[in-house]
């Protein structure tokens, strides 16, 4: 904006989708939701993840991981909750409680 205000990110949730290439890690404050084309190499960690795509690495969250019946994590999952639709694969540790 060139109004001289200054810029303020004001988006409370990071979303991932098909365009973005993620490898490494991808950390958050916030929420996280990773879109259901996406195909993300990387670690995450966010307050509450959201998968509906494909994520090889392992998942953390703060608060909860949210498995979409297109999601599949292929890494290991640690959060206070987690929540796993019908269809949603998972091939690794699950760490919830």
């Amino acid at each position: 904006m060139s109004n001289g205000a200054p810029n303020t990110e004001r988006r409370m949730i990071a979303w991932i989708g098909k365009a973005v290439r993620v490898e490494g890690k991808v950390i958050s404050a916030e929420d996280l939701t990773i879109g259901q084309e996406a195909k993300i190499k990387a670690d995450l960690l966010a307050k509450t993840v959201t998968i509906s795509g494909k994520v090889t690495g392992n998942v953390r969250a703060v608060e909860k991981v949210d498995l979409q019946a297109t999601g599949t994590v292929n890494g290991d999952i640690t959060a206070p909750r987690f929540v796993m639709a019908d269809g949603a694969t998972v091939m690794g540790k699950v760490q919830a409680g």
